[in-house]
């Protein structure tokens, strides 16, 4: 079976998130799926398998990091939509079975892939105890993101603090269900960007996401108040770097980013 490795939220290889991408008949069993994924060893490996015409969705879908399935992925779910695409394995809004609930993806003319991700919730709380010294920076505050996405979001002082976070990751893994977005205003909006994330997800074999389309769910609605605008442009600021375009529509988030193929192969296995 034909097995594929894109960059998501990227216009060029080697920068972005990098996923695996499986298309398949069914799903095999979870013991298959989950070693696939750690042999991909991504942030996450998507499979799919088209479903019968007229029901709710198109295509199932499942991620899986290297070490447990996740509930939610941002950028394999546009990996997988590019590879639909650029495979005429589908044609226009692509609609998917998940255990997010049904997310579809839409391929835009200019060849960037809209996905449509339920609003996460926030609730502020409070900065947890020993925070601060795992992730390395004061947070100025902190938000659950509820149960989909399952991260802390904290606010740190400015992009510069972002930038240059070096945490802890065994201490972090301690303070979140899956993991820790840090986020602050940009310093020069005419960057091209409204704001800036990281984000480490230690506790599910990842210390840090190059680019995370779920944890956007969250960061749309906290930037959106605070800078008054429903239409913003995030940069996850990892070594590889990312560019999401975020639309807030009440409880739906839409997050438009370009996806590129880098290596399509044979797996036999």
């Amino acid at each position: 079976m034909r097995i594929r490795i894109v960059d998501a939220f990227t216009d060029r290889p080697f920068a972005g998130n990098p996923a695996g991408v499986l298309l398949l008949d069914a799903f095999p069993d979870d013991a298959w799926l989950q070693n696939v994924a750690l042999e991909v060893n991504h942030a996450e490996t998507a499979f799919a398998h088209p479903l019968p015409e007229g029901g709710d969705a198109d295509w199932a879908l499942r991620w899986f990091t290297p070490v447990t399935e996740v509930a939610m992925c941002g950028h394999a779910t546009l990996a997988t939509a590019h590879v639909l695409a650029t495979t005429d394995a589908a044609q226009g809004p692509v609609r998917f079975a998940t255990r997010s609930g049904v997310l579809i993806a839409t391929t835009n003319d200019d060849g960037s892939i809209t996905l449509d991700f339920p609003t996460a919730p926030l609730t502020q709380v409070e900065v947890p105890a020993g925070l601060a010294e795992a992730l390395g920076a004061e947070p100025l505050s902190a938000h659950d993101t509820g149960p989909n996405v399952g991260d802390l979001l904290v606010e740190l002082a400015d992009e510069k603090t972002v930038l240059g976070l070096s945490p802890d990751h065994k201490a972090l893994a301690r303070h979140s269900e899956r993991g820790i977005i840090a986020t602050a205003r940009a310093e020069d909006p005419s960057q091209g960007h409204d704001f800036v994330s990281r984000c480490f997800f230690p506790r599910m074999g990842i210390d840090e996401d190059p680019v995370t389309g779920s944890a956007h769910t969250a960061l749309a609605p906290y930037w959106s108040e605070r800078l008054g605008r429903p239409d913003l442009t995030g940069l996850q600021a990892s070594p590889r770097s990312g560019l999401v375009r975020t639309r807030l529509n009440g409880d739906r988030t839409l997050l438009t980013g370009r996806a590129v193929t880098v290596i399509e192969g044979e797996l036999h296995a």
